[in-house]
């Protein structure tokens, strides 16, 4: 890896305010680099999630602690005038309720002591081409589930001897797999259940197969419960989570957790951890221009995506420094950038 190429491209990544483009990168450094080495540089090897952790180890490494939590979510770009391929297709977006063609991302970012680290990232693929029977159309699917991806994340960050202690994740990700499989690591997770998740509040009740719906249940606030998921072998804890929407609306949670020495406070307060992911995709979004490249090939596309992730890493570091967030950071950017535009603009009606 070139590292000076990678720290002037994501630098660039957080000055730039309109596209991304290589020849927006030389014009920036005056020529010193050319267009077409900007354009090597994407198109050169693939960067992957290895590459990502080699570049925030160290950081990772100052800051873990034993209560550290792994949050996993996916985001979806959407990039709807940008040829269709196996990364740049459809998918469905769960924010909007529709399909999007975009680039579908699947995070692990590791929180520990106030800061966010992305530590490992799978681009969603779909090579696999097929014919809908029902519908006639053309469709695409993945070699592997987002399931699958967060279950080998997992394996590689534990492989990796990163420190923490819960795995957290929406009711997307709430499957039997993989609460085996965090459990059989030796980790404990947090996770969403969805409204009609079935379970049992009693051994009795889960050999008689009794279960009822979570949302159903009758359970104490601000309290924990012991109960068996059904599918699922070992004995959880569950808790109902109610909160208020910025609409005024009264919104419902259920939250289970594989540690039975946890109570509610305790599971309610890591899981708001969990939030971290989403400040960390509007950031990504937002102030490293992951969108706003024109690469058009399967390797500069999946290599800008991974430059974006490590940019927005970037900032996080710088905004711990400064002691401020990232999105105040990026403003300051941006008046700093007006300013000196207004200041040449005067110089030009002087001379004029």
């Amino acid at each position: 890896m070139k590292k000076p190429d990678l720290d002037l491209y994501t630098d660039y990544l957080l000055s730039t305010f309109g596209s991304a483009t290589a020849t927006g990168l030389s014009a920036m450094v005056e020529g010193d680099v050319s267009h077409d080495q900007v354009t090597r540089f994407l198109s050169g090897q693939e960067y992957t999630s290895k590459d990502l952790w080699q570049n925030v180890k160290k950081t990772v490494r100052s800051v873990e602690c034993e209560d550290g939590v792994l949050i996993f979510d996916d985001t979806i770009q959407e990039k709807a005038w940008t040829d269709e391929s196996e990364l740049m297709c459809w998918h469905y977006d769960h924010c909007s309720g529709r399909n999007v063609r975009g680039i579908n991302l699947l995070n692990a970012l590791y929180y520990s002591n106030g800061t966010s680290i992305p530590v490992a990232f799978e681009l969603v693929k779909k090579p696999i081409q097929y014919s809908d029977i029902a519908t006639k159309k053309r469709k695409r699917k993945s070699e592997r589930t987002k399931n699958e991806m967060m279950r080998e994340m997992i394996y590689t960050c534990i492989n990796n001897n990163l420190i923490f202690r819960f795995v957290l994740m929406d009711s997307w990700f709430s499957s039997k797999e993989n609460f085996d499989f965090i459990t059989g690591k030796g980790k404990h997770f947090i996770a969403a259940l969805k409204n009609n998740r079935l379970i049992a509040l009693s051994e009795e009740d889960r050999e008689n197969k009794r279960f009822v719906c979570v949302n159903d249940l009758n359970l104490p606030e601000q309290t924990s419960v012991r109960g068996w998921l059904k599918g699922y072998a070992k004995e959880v804890l569950v808790v109902r989570q109610v909160f208020k929407n910025k609409d005024g609306s009264t919104g419902i949670l259920h939250l289970v957790c594989s540690d039975l020495t946890c109570d509610y406070d305790a599971i309610t307060t890591t899981y708001q951890k969990r939030w971290q992911v989403e400040v960390f995709h509007k950031s990504l979004k937002s102030n490293a221009n992951l969108a706003k490249s024109p690469t058009r090939t399967l390797r500069t596309q999946s290599n800008h995506v991974f430059m974006a992730i490590y940019a927005t890493f970037k900032l996080e570091s710088l905004s711990i420094i400064n002691k401020l967030n990232p999105f105040a950071l990026c403003r300051k950017l941006l008046i700093n950038a007006t300013r000196s535009a207004y200041a040449q603009l005067q110089l030009l009606r002087a001379a004029a």
